[in-house]
């Protein structure tokens, strides 16, 4: 070996050490945050959305918090539009639930929630069952909800529902 490679393969062993450590370390706090309690406001949401009542879900929002469904491009602003959101989808799906899997807090105040979204669409064939990924914005105290963004796929929705690509629900 040269003197070049002498000096060099300290640095290499160093920044594989590192790397491993980054790794580990990494891992180890998905670990953490897959094994606790989701956050409070993410526990009310999720009870929210499995309960009955519509206010339920859009009392954890701030006066001007927004709603944003991206797999059907709706946006809804405020308290009563959020409620009538869940109101609408509880008429047209049976035994909509969230199930959450897993969550993890930003420093901003933003939680990501992996969460599982499922249901009955009324006058489906099948249930359905798919994974969601919901970002939640908090106000400056954490505990109302800024924006709300699902992200989910509603073809996945309309085909395990045993539904055609181009099915619309029926007008309220």
């Amino acid at each position: 070996m040269t003197s070049r490679s002498h000096r060099a393969l300290p640095l290499l062993l160093a920044a594989t050490t590192l790397c491993a450590a980054t790794t580990t370390a990494a891992t180890a706090h998905a670990a953490q945050d897959a094994g606790r309690r989701p956050p409070k406001v993410v526990a009310d949401w999720a009870r929210a959305w499995n309960g009955t009542d519509p206010r339920a879900l859009g009392a954890l929002f701030t006066a001007d918090g927004t709603y944003t469904d991206r797999a059907i491009g709706v946006v809804f602003r405020g308290r009563e539009e959020i409620s009538g959101w869940k109101a609408r989808a509880d008429g047209l799906i049976a035994d909509v639930h969230v199930t959450v899997r897993g969550t993890r807090r930003d420093p901003g105040g933003r939680i990501t929630v992996d969460a599982v979204y499922s249901g009955h669409l009324k006058g489906a064939p099948r249930p359905f069952a798919v994974p969601m990924t919901t970002l939640l914005d908090l106000d400056r105290q954490r505990c109302r909800i800024t924006a709300d963004e699902d992200h989910y796929s509603l073809p996945a929705v309309l085909a395990q529902s045993g539904l055609p690509a181009d099915w619309t629900p029926p007008a309220p």
